[in-house]
């Protein structure tokens, strides 16, 4: 076994060995200004143009439809106050949910202290929205629905397509944060009717800080950085030529490989619930059974604290997280469990363990044992302490 059993991909996952090689070059010999019009400008324009590619072909989109960015907190901050800020004149209403990632509900409620009406429709137990509140909830003044594609704390896959359909027939553009969903489940921008698509290469095994925002072609965006004319004039700023190529190799590996690595993955996850259940008296899993996310296990014991849970785990090595790691410290309760009907009292902390290419069934039950005598410890603690 090694040192440490990392169970936290959803959080960041490793640069594999083919994303940095395809990196490299670009820090050194093609270290060109992409915007130049010589020849070593041009090598770097070439580069960004076969990432720009391999990403398009990732999603089933079109390469002038890609726009690069920082990563998935700026593409969904793109694609909310962009929308709203183009669309101002049709109407002052945005339809979202109750579980978005921070990436989403902030711009969202920057939007509220504007004037905009902002409707947040709940979720099921399982995390999943009704379609059918969507339909209810559109307006005439509607101008966006952002809904993302899989939770990235219970690993919950919302019925995207459906809602997106919803969208494209009222002429309201769509957007969906499939930041987690990227890499561990097909994403066809036409399939899904999406008319903005976010996503973050370091959940895909490629480089922090990189990321991309799918614009369909006439979206109409209003850019959220000045300056020059980069990236079809959305996003001012010279591109991180190196962190986008090795996006466009990462994406690239992600789809190659979906397939049998989901396969071969879900098995683990699935392992992982099962002993949980088995092992661990009163655990709760939480999130959908039948449509998660490959990797996702999420966890609660009545009886325990989070932060304890996930401290007490990384003490004896094992990398888990509480919820989503931007929220990493907030003592907050998590605005998702709370949106399933999540009990702190009655139900306890909860944990989130996600895994990835190099988690092993040794780890996966090495972890479970480890967790369910921390949960025995907790619950004993806490009893002693009445």
């Amino acid at each position: 076994m090694k040192d440490r059993i990392y169970l936290d991909y959803a959080a960041t996952s490793p640069v594999l060995p083919e994303v940095l090689a395809e990196m490299l070059p670009f820090f050194s010999e093609h270290f060109g200004n992409p915007s130049g019009v010589y020849g070593t400008a041009r090598e770097a324009q070439q580069g960004l143009e076969l990432a720009r590619r391999r990403t398009a072909a990732a999603i089933g989109a079109e390469p002038a439809e890609i726009c690069f960015t920082s990563g998935g907190s700026e593409s969904d901050n793109m694609a909310i106050l962009g929308t709203a800020w183009a669309r101002e004149a049709k109407g002052h209403h945005i339809i979202t949910t109750r579980i978005e990632h921070h990436a989403v509900l902030r711009p969202c409620r920057r939007l509220e202290k504007a004037g905009w009406e902002i409707t947040y429709l709940p979720v099921d137990r399982e995390g999943r929205t009704d379609p059918d509140d969507v339909r209810k909830a559109i307006r005439p003044d509607t101008v966006l629905i952002s809904v993302m594609t899989a939770n990235n704390e219970i690993g919950t896959i919302q019925p995207v397509a459906e809602i997106g359909m919803l969208a494209q027939e009222k002429g309201i553009v769509f957007h969906t944060d499939a930041v987690q969903a990227a890499g561990s489940i097909s994403l066809d921008v036409n399939a899904l009717q999406a008319d903005l698509l976010s996503i973050s290469a370091h959940k895909f095994y490629g480089p922090k800080g990189t990321g991309a925002l799918y614009v369909r072609r006439g979206t109409r965006l209003e850019s959220l950085i000045s300056g020059g004319e980069q990236e079809r004039k959305l996003r001012a700023g010279t591109e991180n030529t190196a962190g986008i190529a090795g996006m466009g190799k990462a994406i690239e590996i992600a789809v190659r490989d979906m397939e049998v690595t989901g396969a071969r993955i879900r098995t683990l996850r699935d392992r992982m619930i099962r002993k949980v259940v088995a092992e661990i008296p009163d655990a709760i899993v939480n999130g959908s059974m039948t449509e998660r996310l490959d990797n996702n296990c999420h966890f609660s014991f009545p009886g325990t604290e989070g932060e304890a849970l996930v401290l007490r785990l990384d003490l004896a090595g094992v990398a888990a997280s509480g919820g989503s790691a931007c929220t990493a410290g907030n003592m907050e309760p998590s605005h998702v469990l709370t949106a399933i009907g999540h009990d702190d009292d009655r139900e306890g902390g909860s944990v989130r363990f996600t895994l990835g290419r190099e988690t092993t069934e040794t780890e996966i039950d090495e972890a479970v044992t480890i967790l369910g005598s921390i949960v025995a410890d907790l619950r004993n603690m806490r009893q002693s302490m009445k």
